[in-house]
């Protein structure tokens, strides 16, 4: 595929706000000669180029739902059924950054046709219990569920409307109305260790979900659980011209949010119109690869200008999410004056799903550079030192993800290391030393995730359950540590 490069960057035209910050750094945005004679050919190529490269960031988190959903296709798997994984993750979970520690549950709702859906989530017991949410396809929460959620623990019958929903919603469920006709839950069916046993019963406690139209309500069908274990489920950000088909997709089925109106004209230059074939030409679609992975390297510049400052101050670690899109997925940016675009697209360049309320069932920390600020690297060995009585009422991980492509690393053997690792050695202290490498460090191979020495890699520190000291930060997680 030939690489088109990007055009030359645009020039004002005399936009005040423009003409100040050039003074102020030295640099003049007055217009040239040469920016007068251009044609309309390449006035027109200027500024489909540029409108695609702020689509690729405006449609992050849609573009990955539709990913995911789309990735269904291959195994039978579609809208309003589940799927699930009937054992824990391997590497050929290609989402982003998923948690292999754990059992999940994905029900992909769609009400267009279908109507309201009922979810059903079963009451802890036993020791089981579910960590979910359930997300719009934009990725903003309606609610949690679980113990955590809505429901307290107690199970609970959750009745999702979509968005052109009339009338009083029925009695005896809790009530969510979507803005989108489409959005998934994730489901998390808690392991208590990583032995066989525990994480059959954590299947088949996940199993207990019920999923189907409200209009079968009286008599439910069975629901579709579509199991992806050992398959190759590949949901990573395609920065080319699959991405726009993706978006145009998700732009033709789903009604236009008010909060994104002003994108319907720039979407239009590229070709992506409601209710019209998306049909672009060769040179468009070259100019989409080229625009897409200027959006990636814009993406990347501040994924990391978020981990400044850390979450522990003296480390490498932060929550990998500005606190504004945080906010924001929790009320559907009810604020007037924010629209956090650019940092909502680095959280959705990486992950998946909001929670609600982040903090009440899961917390997370990520690093992507060591102690001495240098990145991770694939080829070398790190020590993690996990100091003793972690904040959690669950259970923590730590897992390694590519970190190009923010999936769990191809080919390896393993992901993670958690605290409910049947075979994780812990120090006479309590506190646990984790070991990344391509290669375990001698005698320390039960506490080692392998590398892969031609990638670099990041890591995904969760907490489930997590409790007060991680937030008032008595208890504070180290910098791994380069060992060799």
């Amino acid at each position: 595929m030939t690489r088109v490069e990007p055009p030359p960057e645009p020039l004002a035209t005399g936009h005040s706000a423009g003409r100040a910050e050039g003074v102020a750094s030295g640099r003049s945005f007055a217009p040239t000669a040469g920016a007068s004679a251009l044609t309309r050919a390449q006035l027109n190529e200027r500024a489909l180029y540029r409108r695609a490269v702020e689509a690729v960031i405006w449609g992050m988190p849609a573009v990955n739902y539709d990913l995911m959903l789309q990735g269904l296709t291959p195994w039978g798997g579609g809208p309003n059924q589940v799927a699930y994984w009937s054992r824990q993750l391997d590497w050929r979970n290609q989402t982003l950054t998923p948690n292999p520690n754990t059992v999940y549950l994905h029900p992909f709702y769609d009400t267009k046709a279908a109507g309201p859906m009922v979810l059903e989530i079963p009451p802890a017991e036993d020791g089981c219990s579910i960590t979910g949410n359930v997300d719009d396809c934009w990725q903003s929460a309606l609610e949690d569920v679980g113990p955590a959620g809505a429901d307290k623990g107690q199970g609970g019958k959750y009745l999702i409307l979509p968005p052109d929903y009339e009338g009083q919603p029925p009695a005896g469920y809790i009530v969510l109305p979507s803005d989108t006709y489409q959005g998934y839950a994730i489901l998390r069916s808690d392991v208590k260790s990583g032995s066989e046993a525990d994480v059959a019963a954590a299947v088949a406690y996940g199993k207990r979900v019920r999923f189907y139209p409200h209009a079968q309500a009286d008599d439910p069908p069975e629901t579709r659980f579509v199991d992806l274990a050992g398959k190759l489920y590949d949901a990573t950000i395609p920065y080319d011209r699959r991405f726009f088909r993706s978006l145009a997709r998700m732009v033709d089925y789903e009604p236009w949010l008010t909060r994104d109106k002003a994108m319907i004209g720039p979407l239009q230059t590229l070709g992506i119109v409601k209710g019209e074939p998306f049909a672009p030409d060769a040179s468009t679609e070259a100019a989409f690869d080229a625009a897409a992975l200027e959006a990636q390297a814009v993406v990347d510049l501040r994924r990391e200008e978020l981990f400044d400052p850390p979450y522990f101050a003296g480390t490498h670690w932060a929550v990998p999410a500005a606190h504004e899109v945080i906010e924001g997925n929790t009320n559907f940016y009810a604020d007037p004056n924010a629209y956090p675009v650019g940092d909502r697209a680095v959280i959705y360049s990486m992950g998946y799903f909001s929670a609600k309320h982040l903090g009440a069932g899961q917390f997370y920390l990520m690093a992507l550079h060591d102690r001495e600020g240098q990145s991770l690297d694939g080829a070398a060995t790190y020590r993690l030192h996990v100091p003793a009585k972690a904040p959690v009422k669950l259970y923590w991980s730590a897992t390694a993800y590519d970190r190009q492509t923010h999936a769990l690393l191809r080919d390896v053997t393993r992901a993670s290391r958690a605290s409910n690792s049947p075979d994780i050695q812990a120090n006479p202290d309590g506190s646990v030393d984790l070991w990344f490498g391509p290669e375990a460090p001698p005698g320390h191979e039960t506490n080692w995730t392998p590398t892969r020495a031609d990638r670099g890699f990041e890591v995904l520190f969760r907490l489930y359950g997590p409790e007060k000291a991680l937030f008032d930060k008595a208890w504070v997680l180290p910098d791994l540590e380069r060992a060799g």
